[in-house]
């Protein structure tokens, strides 16, 4: 999925990120997968005016491109914000002067659709919690755009404003379960079906799509799983989602000449933003110097990822990652056609991940997704070909 084209949108909606008061993440963990992104888009579109003003406004076809429903299924729509309408909100915190506040409120005290606008408006109460700009959390809407599960967006939105403290503490499993929008389901007050339904599925897609990996730990009360905390570290492949809208990497001149040779936009922002403009010219000039390359961007992931300059050349040594890649073609090179299509099928097959079968598809053994896992492959046919790279 294509990242939000913010050079379309005007106001509020050109941010990236939303920030959530932690009263509104924590309940609204009913809320389906598509009520859960409507929230938090139109809650990005009024924040500047929470208190300011008593009713909202944004163009609803502008609405359903910012949480990713590509339809002109109004009834959809229609019924999201029904959704929203009929939703509870309830929170229990201390105030300002260290008392302790219980209130609730719908997350939407009215919403409208007419003439191709979505008008909305909050309860003055909900409003001014969520308008606290010392206890929020900033949801990435990019980042909340892939996500297909609302268990999963529900345990992002819960995890992602502890992850400077590495952990969200301990949570009862009651109180999980209300978080996922489980609590009323008898099924899933056994954990056993609670964890393969609801925390592993989650946890699988939170760590493949957004910008934090989480893991589970659990507490018992005898043999009973009585507790759930989550401990949270930043996924250093995917941070560059919530670091950047791409506004400032999108101006760099070597972006230009990375789109030019069909990188697409969100690798070419992620390359900048990781090695620096210095080093991504560095690694074009290599490969717009090679002859018979026949897939550019596959070539420059590898020389991205390994590192390399020069390989077949005596300029000077190889890095770690070049010399590995260059036994590997060596290796391919000395096989038959028969042996590596057999090695190809091989590999292939071994590959459970979609995404890394399908980059291997795409760029064979140069394949960055795959390094570790194609070095293995031939460390275990041809062992003694590595030894020397790795003394």
């Amino acid at each position: 999925m294509d990242d939000i084209d913010r050079s379309a949108l005007t106001g509020a909606l050109r941010r990236s990120a939303v920030k959530k008061h932690v009263a509104a993440i924590h309940v609204s963990g009913k809320l389906t997968l598509l009520q859960r992104k409507l929230s938090n888009v139109l809650l990005l579109n009024a924040y500047d005016t929470l208190t300011l003003q008593a009713t909202h406004a944004m163009d609803a076809r502008t609405l359903c491109t910012m949480i990713g429903y590509n339809s002109n299924d109004m009834d959809t729509l229609k019924a999201s914000l029904r959704g929203l309408a009929e939703t509870v909100a309830e929170w229990d915190m201390l105030d300002a002067d260290g008392q302790q506040e219980w209130g609730v409120s719908s997350l939407l005290s009215y919403a409208k659709l007419k003439g191709g606008v979505c008008e909305y408006a909050y309860s003055p109460a909900l409003a001014e919690k969520m308008n606290d700009p010392k206890v929020f959390a900033l949801i990435n809407l990019n980042i909340q755009r892939r996500f297909t599960s609302g268990h999963a967006l529900a345990l992002y939105e819960n995890c992602y404003r502890f992850v400077r403290t590495g952990s969200t503490g301990w949570w009862s499993l009651d109180l999980f379960r209300r978080l996922m929008g489980v609590g009323d389901s008898a099924y899933y007050e056994t954990y056993k079906h609670l964890n393969a339904k609801i925390i592993k599925p989650a946890i699988a897609e939170v760590n493949k799509t957004s910008n934090i990996v989480v893991s589970a730990e659990i507490k018992k009360r005898g043999r009973a799983v009585s507790d759930i905390r989550f401990l949270i570290k930043e996924n250093p492949q995917l941070a560059i989602l919530d670091l950047d809208d791409g506004e400032g990497t999108r101006n760099a001149p070597v972006y230009n000449r990375l789109r030019g040779l069909g990188v697409s936009d969100r690798l070419a922002r992620q390359w900048i933003r990781e090695h620096g403009e210095e080093y991504v010219v560095a690694k074009l000039g290599y490969v717009e110097k090679q002859d018979g390359v026949r897939n550019p961007v596959g070539y420059l992931t590898a020389a991205m990822k390994a590192d390399f300059t020069e390989i077949g050349s005596n300029s000077g040594p190889l890095s770690a990652g070049a010399a590995r890649l260059k036994i590997v073609q060596d290796l391919v090179s000395a096989r038959t056609a028969r042996q590596r299509d057999a090695d190809k099928r091989l590999f292939l097959n071994s590959l459970s991940d979609s995404a890394d079968r399908a980059d291997f598809e795409r760029h064979g053994w140069m394949s960055a997704l795959n390094a570790d896992a194609i070095r293995a492959f031939w460390a275990e046919l041809s062992p003694e070909a590595f030894e020397a790279s790795e003394m």
